[in-house]
């Protein structure tokens, strides 16, 4: 499945100002191989497995590309410009994974739990992000499909300090007080999505996708004059698009 959607998302991480932006999709299995694309991370599964019901062990290579403020030019608050850019972090990591087919409602139901761990080796950051992750989905039909699930994020101290650190100059620039973020559990997130079939079939031809998610920072990352007094530990992201399965 290849896809193309629209998503409104925080103008930064932590922010409480929203705007557009396009996001990519692809999911799908080369050689018994799984990948998955989701906006700016990548994955993919190098255990192979087959169709049916059973367990799945999951293990491989994850990347991300962050855009967290890499740009000004779409942040509405000037005091979060003023703190200047940050350079587009790449991140590297890998995943561990098992999930189970075949659990409630059918036999193509699916629970998984994965844990990946991630590291900027170029751009705003050198540190490690940690992120453990349950997800639910099953079809309804063969024409529609939802899921559900539930993540959270721990970030080392050289991410905290990148985003959600205040420096004396960035103070006198910025309005915002001194701030000496350290790491530590960055958020929560509990998120769904569904897709709908618009020829008659999710497995070949055209269909529809949503989702929407809910995540909330905590800690430094919420205590930052970043999130408490220039955003909202409240974020909200939702997405809709078109994709196409062969």
């Amino acid at each position: 499945m290849v896809g193309l959607g629209a998503a409104i998302l925080p103008d930064y991480e932590g922010s409480d100002d929203y705007s557009v932006s396009p996001i990519p999709a692809a999911i799908g299995r080369v050689s018994g191989f799984n990948f998955m694309l989701a906006g700016n991370r990548l994955s993919v599964d190098l255990i192979p497995d087959n169709f049916g019901p059973g367990i799945d062990f999951q293990a491989g290579p994850v990347a991300a590309l962050n855009l967290n403020r890499a740009s000004t030019k779409g942040i509405d608050d000037d005091r979060i410009k003023a703190l200047g850019k940050r350079k587009a972090a790449i991140e590297l990591g890998g995943y561990l994974g098992i999930a189970k087919t075949g659990v409630i409602t059918s036999e193509f139901d699916r629970v998984s739990f994965s844990a990946s761990y991630r590291k900027g080796v170029t751009g705003a950051h050198s540190a490690g992000i940690f992120t453990p992750t349950v997800s639910y989905l099953t079809p309804l039909s063969t024409k529609s499909i939802v899921s559900v699930f539930v993540s959270a994020e721990r970030a080392e101290r050289g991410y905290a300090r990148s985003y959600f650190g205040i420096n004396p100059q960035q103070s006198e620039d910025s309005g915002l007080p001194v701030f000496n973020a350290r790491g530590g559990w960055k958020n929560w997130t509990l998120g769904g999505a569904g897709a709908v079939s618009l020829t008659g079939d999710l497995r070949n031809g055209l269909q529809a996708f949503g989702g929407v998610v809910y995540r909330r920072m905590l800690n430094d990352f919420a205590q930052s004059p970043v999130t408490r007094i220039a955003g909202d530990r409240d974020q909200w992201l939702g997405s809709v698009g078109l994709a196409y399965s062969f």
